[in-house]
């Protein structure tokens, strides 16, 4: 069954991995929702895809918890990140982490499961991280949350499979995007080493093959996890990290 006209909903729509995921779905005939902060750019890329813009702030979860959403593949990708060690790290930070990267997406799926059980099919992927099953020192809100977002992501592909949906987790290492780039300078004042050493000595020490993943290889997994080729497969981790959890 081809997935062309079906709908999906891809949050953080607007730039880096959730740009290319929208970019790639449309390319299969899907109507994507580009759902992001930046209604501007939003609007700008549904306009080049022929989708549809959603301007939400996803950290405001008051305003989601009554929302119902009629999408059959959700893309839970929207994402912030804040660098420091725990002793230092503060609380509001830590929570708005967990609130936008947590909270919103069960409400999200809470929203959109509804939906999917009526049609018995729908997709659920979750853009986690290699840090949703590996740990780095001074990212805890981060990696707290990402190992939430894959309990969250199991217990759906348990609830979901008598309904024909399924819930996956993608867990890339580093992505060239504006959230790692803006990494590089928290980075360094972290560690203690110039923001050129950042990539050497920092992002690619774990990873076998040395070099940031682009968003279009994320965007032709999840593209892939949207089909029914993957049909069989629910309540998995999908890493794409050039070998840092073969270690």
């Amino acid at each position: 069954m081809s997935i062309a006209g079906f709908k999906a909903l891809v949050t953080g729509g607007a730039a880096g991995i959730g740009a290319a995921v929208a970019h790639g779905l449309a390319d299969k005939g899907v109507h994507v929702v580009v759902a992001d902060l930046d209604g501007d750019a939003a609007d700008k890329l549904a306009a080049d895809i022929g989708g549809t813009a959603w301007a939400v702030d996803l950290l405001d979860t008051a305003a989601l918890e009554d929302l119902t959403l009629d999408c059959d593949i959700l893309v839970n990708n929207a994402g912030i990140q804040k660098v420091a060690p725990i002793h230092e790290y503060d609380p509001e930070a830590f929570r708005r982490i967990q609130r936008l990267m947590v909270e919103a997406p069960f409400l999200l799926i809470r929203a959109a499961l509804p939906h999917m059980y009526e049609r018995g099919w729908g997709r659920v992927i979750n853009l986690s991280s290699v840090h949703g099953i590996r740990a780095s020192a001074f990212k805890s809100a981060y990696v707290t949350a990402k190992h939430a977002l894959e309990g969250l992501s199991k217990v759906t592909a348990l609830e979901g499979a008598e309904h024909g949906v399924t819930s996956n987790c993608v867990n890339p290492g580093y992505v060239r995007t504006a959230l790692v780039e803006k990494q590089i300078k928290d980075q360094a004042a972290t560690h203690g080493i110039p923001e050129s050493e950042v990539l050497e000595k920092v992002m690619l020490t774990e990873m076998a093959i040395k070099r940031l993943v682009e968003p279009a290889e994320v965007a032709s997994l999840v593209a892939w996890l949207a089909s029914d080729d993957a049909g069989m497969v629910t309540g998995a981790s999908y890493t794409m990290d050039g070998g840092w959890s073969a270690r």
